[in-house]
């Protein structure tokens, strides 16, 4: 799933090629990428035509288009395969474009998502933490690019989570943005394993985290973020290239790029979390509370 970085570049795609413009039609071709906007894809069709897209914005991993007079917004779910692509309107459509937006500039922005996973729907805007976001996002928590990004707040909060720190990177309500491939590589600056206990680290050693979180997602999003495959593209087709800057992520086995330790891969939440057991050691397993 796209994280802060790719959802960012995507964000900016949309900023120069597509903002500023109006829709002018909108075919809905596949019914599962409508299921979030209740009422149906003839409706969103028809919601949409007509109106210039104002803005291209985000929080975290969510992404939105404002319309016009910014009382409501697209709502986009890239799910795990997602894309926004920005193309001619005659060029040939892509295996999986579930929705067409026509331009009036000449353009179409489409829709394409292989799982369908994702999706579109419309939204009221309204007020969340001081600003203003569409109704789906309220509950988001601000992310380490976002220039109101409280750190000593955040740190306050995950001291208070009896959690595993690398769960509590992982929940949007107290970070957004922050996926599994930017927390393993994170923790793995900071040297500290994702099993250990938010409550249980200082608070100078939760604010270097969070600087960590803000460093590597500011070199992805240098280099176009990371694409694994051809599912992450910007809105021109291109693909990222922070994979080559990995640490510990899918590198299960070779080198620490620190210590020169095997790279580990562990289970967590039905996924995989990579450390290097050097310079992550495990946290000593808790002992068990017997009761008579």
């Amino acid at each position: 799933m796209p994280e802060l970085p790719e959802v960012e570049v995507v964000r900016r795609g949309l900023a120069e090629h597509v903002v500023g413009h109006t829709i002018t039609g909108v075919e809905v071709r596949h019914p599962r990428s409508v299921r979030r906007h209740v009422p149906g894809g003839a409706d969103l069709a028809a919601r949409l035509t007509g109106r210039p897209i104002t803005a291209a914005q985000r929080r975290g991993k969510f992404l939105w288009l404002v319309l016009d007079d910014a009382s409501e917004a697209i709502v986009v779910h890239l799910g795990m395969s997602g894309q926004m692509l920005v193309q001619p309107v005659d060029a040939p459509l892509e295996k999986h474009a579930h929705i067409l937006a026509t331009l009036d500039s000449g353009t179409q922005l489409r829709f394409v998502d292989q799982r369908t996973f994702g999706g579109w729907a419309l939204a009221p805007m309204v007020e969340a933490d001081g600003s203003i976001v569409p109704e789906p996002v309220a509950h988001i928590a601000r992310d380490p690019l976002d220039p109101l990004f409280d750190v000593e707040s955040v740190v306050s909060v995950m001291r208070r989570k009896h959690s595993e720190i690398k769960r509590v990177l992982l929940d949007q309500t107290v970070v957004s943005g922050v996926g599994n491939i930017y927390a393993d590589e994170a923790l793995w600056r900071a040297k500290i394993h994702g099993g250990r206990l938010a409550d249980g680290q200082s608070r100078p050693r939760l604010r270097a985290l969070l600087n960590d979180v803000h460093a590597v997602m500011g070199e992805a999003l240098a280099v176009g973020g990371t694409s694994f495959d051809s599912l992450y593209v910007n809105v021109n087709g291109q693909s990222g290239y922070f994979e080559r800057s990995l640490a510990v992520y899918g590198r299960e086995e070779r080198p620490c790029r620190r210590c020169g330790a095997p790279i580990r891969r562990e289970k967590f939440m039905n996924r995989s979390s990579y450390s290097c057991p050097r310079c992550q050691p495990r946290p000593r397993p808790r002992a068990e509370v017997r009761t008579a």
